[in-house]
Formats: C-alpha cells, structure tokens, sequence
C-alpha cells in the first residue's frame, strides 16, 4: 500500500505560512527602489581638496595619507608633494634644482655686497681711484653672473609649475600649505577642471573678477579666504585649462 501524500495539518499550516512570507518577501525586494547613484565628486576649492586645507601643517597633511612623503621639488623653500599614485621623485630633476637655487642664491648674495662696497666713498689719490674702478667693475660682473644664474632658476621654476599644474599636489612653506594643486579629475564648484575650455572658465568666473596673472596664468581671489586665490593655467594647446590650484599670497619662506 502506497504512503498517503496529505500532510499531517500543523505541518501543512506552517508550510504554508512560508510559502507566504517567502512570497511577501519576493514583493517586497521588487517593489524597493533601485540603489542610490554615487555619492557626487568631491569638489576642488576654497576648502581644500581630500581633508587638505588652507593653513594645514605638512604634518597634519601627510597624516591624512592622502599624499605622498617624498618631495617632488624644494625649490624656493617650497617643499612640493605629490598625491598618492602621483608622480614619484626624479632624483636628477631634485639635482639640477638644487643646483640651480644654490647658484643663484650665492651669486645674487656676491653681487650685493660687491655693489655695496662700490658705493662706498673712496678716496681721490689715483691708487683710490684704480681701487674703485675695479671694485665697479667686479660689482658689474658679478651682477650679470647673478642675472644668468637667475635666468636658469626661473627656468627650473617654470619646469615646477608645469609639473605641478598637470598632476597637482601639496606644496608646503614657512606657513604650512603654500598651494593645493587638483589632481586629474578634480573640477570646482562650477565645474571647471582640467580639460575644460577657456571659454567656459571665462563664462564662469569673469563676473568674479578672474583676471590675468603670472606666465599666462588666470587669477581669482578667494573671498572667503582672504590671502589665497585660485590659479588657472592654460594647457599647450592654448584652448583648454591645464590646471587648477589654490595659492596663498605668502611665499614659501
């Protein structure tokens, strides 16, 4: 004789009692709304960028672990800071700045004082005179040698600033956080960041009061952060913007 297929009636009740929350719960996961999109991109500013701020100490900015500890330049007393992933240290680039500050710095430090001991009175025998006239003429010497070594300083500036306007990071001076540059992807509250065009920087912040500024440069000072301002520099293709930054007032040291 073959096994009755009806269950007993308490099992039968608490099958059925699953089968239904089971399906309830089915409708349920249907009728919830889709997952949230993203949470929007953090927006490069007056704030800073990444838990980086205006006035932060190198310390309290490597802590954050959101930069890399290596500097990536010294030069004028600014110790320059990649993002993590950025770009790592070209020891031979450190070498040539180094090299360059060093020049120049003792160079402009020999023309000073030369030009000094020129302007003192001297006397009027003709030894005197002979004195003076080489004193005038080593002052003169050691001030073109000066303007040289400036020149090629400025020129490993210029390297710097093209580095860091591309890939952004931290710059750190006497007073903490000197400059924040945007890395990559990073736009400002009107959306402007790497890649847009001048037209649309000008749209957004002509009526703000940007204005020219240094090496082809777009300036706009940041009201709600008296001494700092924004810094827009425009890419090679003279189009397009090449980089964004905040910058205090102050120099490094």
């Amino acid at each position: 004789m073959h096994k009755s297929s009806v269950l007993p009636i308490g099992r039968s009740a608490a099958a059925i009692a699953a089968v239904a929350a089971l399906a309830a719960c089915s409708a349920e996961t249907a009728a919830a709304p889709a997952a949230t999109s993203a949470a929007p991109a953090e927006v490069f500013g007056a704030a800073g960028y990444r838990g980086i701020a205006p006035g932060m100490a190198k310390e309290a900015a490597l802590a954050t672990g959101k930069l890399a500890t290596a500097p990536v330049s010294v030069l004028d007393g600014c110790t320059d800071l990649s993002w993590q992933g950025g770009a790592a240290p070209d020891p031979a680039r450190l070498a040539a700045e180094a090299e360059a500050q060093r020049k120049a710095d003792d160079l402009n430090a020999k023309a000073d004082a030369a030009d000094q001991a020129a302007k003192r009175p001297s006397g009027k025998s003709a030894a005197e005179l002979a004195q003076a006239a080489a004193q005038d003429a080593e002052a003169a010497q050691l001030a073109a040698d000066a303007a040289q070594a400036s020149v090629g300083l400025a020129g490993k500036r210029e390297e710097r600033d093209k580095a860091f306007a591309a890939a952004g990071g931290a710059s750190f001076g006497k007073n903490g956080l000197h400059e924040l540059g945007a890395p990559p992807g990073a736009k400002t509250a009107e959306g402007i960041g790497a890649g847009s065009s001048l037209a649309d920087l000008h749209k957004a912040y002509d009526a703000r009061g940007l204005k020219p500024g240094a090496a082809g440069r777009f300036e706009l000072p940041i009201a709600e952060k008296p001494g700092w301002r924004f810094e827009f520099a425009p890419a090679a293709d003279g189009s397009t913007v090449g980089g964004v930054s905040i910058v205090e007032t102050a120099k490094c040291r």
